[in-house]
C-alpha cells in the first residue's frame, strides 16, 4: 500500500497485500481528506468493506490502475497495407485487405484484418494483454500482443480459416474466428 497526499484528496495505492486492520491503522493519523484508490493487485473483501466504511466517512474515489488506458476509437483503413508501411493507432484497427509481408500494424488495442495477414501485428501495444489480432488468413511470421510474442511455426499454412490470436495464460494462441471465451 501506498499513500501520497494531494491537494485535496489522499492518493492510496491497494497492491493487494493489505488488511482492515493495516487500512485503518494507515489512515488512523492523516487528515480526513477524500480518499481517491487505485486498486492494483487481488483486495479481499475485508479491505473493500473497511474501504467502503472510510469511503462514507470522507468520500471515496476510485481510480484505473495506471497500466490501463483508454482506448479512443477505431481506426478504419480501407485498402491493402503494402510492404514498407507502418500503420500506428492509439485505438483498435481495422484493415478492409490484406497486410502483406513487410507492413506493420501497430495498436493500442484489437487488429482485425479482413483479408491475409503476412506482416507484423502488434496489438495491445501499450501493454493491454486483452487485445486481440483477428485475420481472415493468418500467415504472419510473428504476432504481438502487449510484450508477448508469437512466431509462425515452420510448415505450410495452406488452406488457413479465419483465426484469432490472445493471450491465454501468459502465452498467445490462436482459436478459430467464432470460437466463444
Amino acid at each position: 500500500m501506498r499513500i501520497r497526499a494531494t491537494l485535496n484528496a489522499l492518493a492510496l495505492r491497494l497492491d493487494g497485500n493489505e488488511t482492515p486492520e493495516l487500512l485503518h491503522k494507515a489512515l488512523a493519523d492523516l487528515p480526513p481528506l477524500p480518499l481517491e484508490v487505485e486498486v492494483a493487485g487481488m483486495v479481499g473483501q475485508g479491505v473493500l468493506e473497511a474501504l467502503l466504511e472510510l469511503g462514507r466517512e470522507r468520500g471515496l474515489q476510485l481510480r484505473p490502475p495506471r497500466g490501463e488506458k483508454y482506448i479512443p476509437y477505431t481506426e478504419v483503413i480501407d485498402q491493402t497495407v503494402r510492404s514498407g508501411v507502418r500503420i500506428e493507432s492509439p485505438g483498435t484497427v481495422v484493415i478492409l485487405g490484406d497486410v502483406n509481408a513487410g507492413a506493420e500494424v501497430v495498436a493500442a488495442g484489437d487488429i482485425i484484418v479482413v483479408g491475409k495477414l503476412r506482416g507484423l501485428a502488434h496489438a495491445g501495444a501499450a501493454g493491454q494483454e486483452e487485445a486481440a489480432i483477428w485475420a481472415m488468413c493468418l500467415e504472419a511470421k510473428q504476432i504481438r500482443i502487449a510484450h508477448h510474442v508469437a512466431q509462425a511455426p515452420s510448415g505450410d499454412a495452406a488452406a488457413r480459416k479465419p483465426e484469432r490470436a490472445r493471450v491465454v495464460n501468459g502465452q498467445i494462441v490462436l482459436e478459430a474466428w467464432g470460437k466463444k471465451s
